[in-house]
């Protein structure tokens, strides 16, 4: 871009040699400069005669902050005062220091006023009232800069030691709740050198002068590093300022320059020489900015953006510059109105300016829109007639229709199984019990780097990636990526990597059609699976030879997964009555072009989304939905018999039960009988680098919640290491068994869920479901006899967790004898001897009815008088 030398305002004198700042009012009608005398000035904007004085002030103003009817100042002396600029005179004190103020800072709703000193605190008071006053003091450094975020959500504190506080302020006592270390340096109140942070106009993220001479972006949403201004300053940067819009920054340095960078590109398009410039501040409308320098200058600028540029100040409200922008990301993995094939015949959009119903229908229809009244103040007619879109508006979308549509069906966002957004310059590809891929933005390429757990078998390596692979999966046989089109047209690239091969070539890629993104990839021993935002999902075997390319009738499509010969695929079907879309899930056989479930359901509780979708290491279909509930699907082969069961709810896990505990999990894999999982604290909702430490729970069907251990008399007095071996929960257990203590509640509870029984009633439902699926597969496939002898095996423990809830049954009482029986009959033996066994465990708690009972049952079906009914009621989950 163009780089143009400006022309030069001329210099106003409005102070004594010193520190002097300005700002304009938010409606631009004022500027308000301070400095080292005790007058403070007043310009109105297009007014070039004198200035309005206020005199009597307080000196050595160092620190000022503007709204539409008032202004405050911080002194030296400590004084914060406020003025009035109804009355164009001083007002009252908000509030004294005992060490000299360095900045001031006014809420967004000017309800409150932050104040910046020398002293280890920071102070929130009240404007109306000034004895209503907050205190930040976690950071325990004097401030050098304080700002609030647009929303007046966040004040981010610049402080002496090198590192930005950012305190949040939506609770009644503000709340420090991230340090921002390594990006400021360490800097005197008093020093000339810049420390502030900048919230860009979007509040997503905000600048900040780097010691290196730069500026710096870092991301509200994770407080990584996103992009740089850099190479424009030779000297300590001492202003810094966005333009109204965010298309524009200005800053100011020590070498006597005075840039403005283009934001979308970081790039300068504009300088100006001028020394010793202190402060920096926009026009919140017009070509125009005015800078004050410690000489005690003020140079009011017209036409400050050359005119080769000034169209960027017109713009609408611009994005905040990141490497991956969140927005750009999510608005790529919706449905595209742009799909191969010849294009439909070109009309309006619905929400453009041309597509109004006044020209739809005729002129005059949208001039009634204000037809309601609002008599009655319930709000008919909040923010009616406007024609600038709200604050909160997103930054991408256009203006609305006047009469906007009645049904916005929302649809689930498509997703990567084992993937995590960019945070900052890195991101995730893949992570399973395989290995992982993880990428890094070098600007002109990315680096991708592919580690494997077992270092015997495959050997970790990586690449430059000029393709900028944003997908990946990772398995035994090969690792695959994908890449998204690019803006010169170029298509989206599907590259697939195999770890052995015979051949010399062995890697391949393929192009996908022009127009067509990549949803989500997955990867099997015998496939490749892809979708596209074209609606198809494209299947290819392993080296790029294309078999089946198909649309799903479940569209947008979400995910997909694969295991073997099988493909699961996942999309948004009919909108439920909440407005959200029914996820819908399809399983087929490719090999055998077998169809095993079309358009089923995914069992979702209302509100809740699918955070990750992968098949077991025995090959059965799992989902982790954001509620924290692991489910599996069960009879998954038979057409219309398949059914979800939860395996774990990681809310209902011991380790939480106190209610101390906050942690989230991001699902691996579920392998072993095990779920294997990232632990996520700090709310953290994805996990990033270092790479953190698997974990594993063991599968335990949500029967009853976890309670917290009581503490006994005997237990409190023990020692300090002791108890806080009471107090804490087991981290390694990972059963949601209720540790029940020995109250009279116990009496009352369910005889199946007491503290003795709950964990065999999990064994049992555990072990059951395990055979159902292993039968399942059995029916499906040819049987090994290894296969055959682990059903056995599985039916054979069943029986004997049967055996033990039968004699806790027995030692309970006689009137547990129909329960009792119940258990017995759901024994899965036929040869009659653990029904025998059952027996003898009744005759020795003396239960001799139960006995009689149990030997019946036993006789009936040795005599094979059970028939399929009675046989069907034995299988809890057939």
């Amino acid at each position: 871009m163009t780089t143009l030398i400006a022309s030069r305002p001329r210099s106003r004198p409005a102070h004594p040699p010193g520190a002097t700042y300005c700002a304009y009012t938010p409606d631009g009608t004022r500027l308000v400069t301070v400095g080292s005398n005790n007058t403070t000035r007043l310009y109105k904007t297009g007014y070039e005669g004198e200035p309005t004085n206020i005199d009597d002030c307080q000196e050595q103003n160092l620190a000022l902050a503007t709204s539409n009817n008032y202004f405050v100042a911080g002194s030296e002396d400590g004084t914060v005062s406020l003025y009035s600029l109804d009355t164009n005179a001083f007002d009252r004190f908000l509030l004294r220091t005992s060490l000299p103020v360095r900045d001031v800072a006014i809420s967004p709703d000017n309800q409150w006023c932050a104040v910046a000193s020398d002293e280890l605190t920071v102070r929130l008071v009240g404007v109306h009232d000034n004895t209503q006053l907050r205190t930040l003091k976690e950071h325990g450094k004097p401030t050098k800069h304080l700002t609030f975020d647009p929303k007046g959500s966040l004040l981010a504190l610049s402080c002496t030691d090198g590192v930005i506080y950012i305190y949040s302020l939506t609770a009644e006592h503000p709340e420090l709740i991230r340090k921002v270390d390594g990006v400021i340096g360490r800097l005197e109140t008093e020093s000339e050198a810049s420390s502030r942070a900048v919230w860009h106009p979007d509040g997503r993220a905000f600048a900040v002068p780097t010691p290196t001479r730069d500026i710096q972006v870092i991301s509200k949403n994770d407080w990584e590093k996103q992009r740089v201004f850099k190479s424009g300053h030779d000297g300590d940067i001492t202003a810094l300022s966005w333009s109204p819009n965010g298309a524009l920054l200005a800053s100011a340095g020590k070498d006597k320059k005075l840039l403005i960078w283009s934001t979308k590109d970081q790039s300068v398009i504009a300088r100006y020489e001028y020394p010793n410039v202190t402060d920096i501040c926009w026009h919140p409308t017009k070509n125009l900015a005015s800078f004050t320098t410690s000489d005690g200058e003020l140079y009011i600028s017209p036409d400050f953006v050359p005119e080769q540029f000034a169209s960027l100040l017109r713009l609408p409200k611009q994005a905040a510059p990141f490497i991956h922008d969140p927005l750009t990301e999510l608005s790529n993995n919706t449905r595209r109105l742009e799909v191969s094939g010849p294009k439909p015949d070109a009309r309006p959009r619905r929400d453009s300016v041309d597509a109004d119903l006044d020209d739809l229908l005729d002129e005059n229809y949208g001039d009634d829109d204000d037809f309601v009244v609002d008599d009655d103040g319930a709000g008919y007619t909040l923010n009616a007639g406007r024609k600038r879109p709200a604050e909160d508006d997103a930054i991408y979308e256009s203006r609305p229709a006047k009469r906007g549509n009645f049904v916005q069906p929302q649809h689930h966002p498509s997703f990567q199984p084992g993937s995590t957004p960019w945070r900052g310059n890195r991101k995730y590809l893949c992570l399973n019990l395989i290995g992982f891929v993880w990428t890094v933005d070098q600007d002109s390429h990315n680096t991708v780097t592919v580690e494997f757990y077992d270092h015997e078998f495959h050997r970790d390596f990586h690449f430059t990636d000029t393709f900028l692979y944003d997908k990946a999966c990772l398995n035994d046989k090969g690792s695959l990526f994908s890449c998204p089109p690019k803006e010169d047209g170029s298509p989206a690239v599907v590259f697939y990597r195999p770890h052995e091969t015979w051949t010399q070539r062995n890697d391949w890629r393929i192009q996908l059609p022009r127009g067509e993104a990549v949803l989500a990839i997955s990867l099997s021993d015998s496939y490749i699976t892809v979708t596209t935002t074209g609606n198809y999902v494209r299947i290819y075997t392993l080296f790029g030879i294309p078999v089946r390319v198909y649309r799903p009738k479940s569209t947008p499509i979400v995910t997909c997964a694969s295991w073997r010969d099988y493909v699961l695929t996942m999309g948004n079907g009919p909108v439920g009555a909440d407005g959200m879309s029914r996820l819908l899930y399809t399983i087929e056989n490719i090999k055998r072009d077998e169809v095993c479930q079309n358009e089923d359901t995914v069992a979702l509780p209302e509100g809740a989304t699918v955070k990750s979708v992968f098949f077991s290491d025995n090959g059965d279909p799992c989902i982790y939905d954001s509620t924290g509930t692991l489910l599996t699907l069960l009879h998954w082969r038979r057409p219309s018999r398949a059914v979800w069961v939860p395996l774990l709810e990681t809310r209902l896990l011991p380790r939480l039960a106190s209610g101390r505990k906050k942690e989230s999990y991001f699902p691996i894999a579920v392998a072993d009988n095990k779920f294997h999982c990232i632990i996520l604290k700090g709310g953290d909702q994805y996990p990033y680098f270092p790479r953190p430490l698997l974990s594993e729970f063991d599968f335990a069907v949500p029967l009853t919640s976890a309670k917290p251990k009581k503490q006994s008399k005997k237990k409190k007095q023990r020692s300090g290491d002791n108890l806080m071996d009471v107090d804490g929960e087991d981290e390694d257990s990972d059963s949601t068994a209720s540790e029940a203590d020995d109250s009279d509640s116990e009496n009352n509870a369910d005889p199946l869920t007491t503290k003795e029984s709950l964990p065999l009633t999990q064994s049992f439902l555990l072990s059951s479901l395990r055979a159902a699926q292993l039968s399942d597969m059995l029916e499906s496939s040819r049987s090994t006899a290894s296969q055959r002898a682990a059903l056995a095996r599985l039916e054979l423990d069943i029986d004997k967790t049967l055996l033990q809830l039968l004699a806790i049954e027995c030692r309970e009482g006689e009137e547990r004898g129909m329960r009792a029986l119940e258990v017995v009959q759901l024994m899965k033996d036929r040869t009659g001897r653990m029904i025998e066994a059952a027996g003898k465990v009744a005759e020795r708690y003396g239960r001799r009815i139960l006995g009689e009972k149990i030997r019946e049952v036993g006789e009936r079906r040795v005599a094979g008088e059970d028939g399929s009914e009675g046989e069907e009621e034995e299988d809890p989950f057939a």
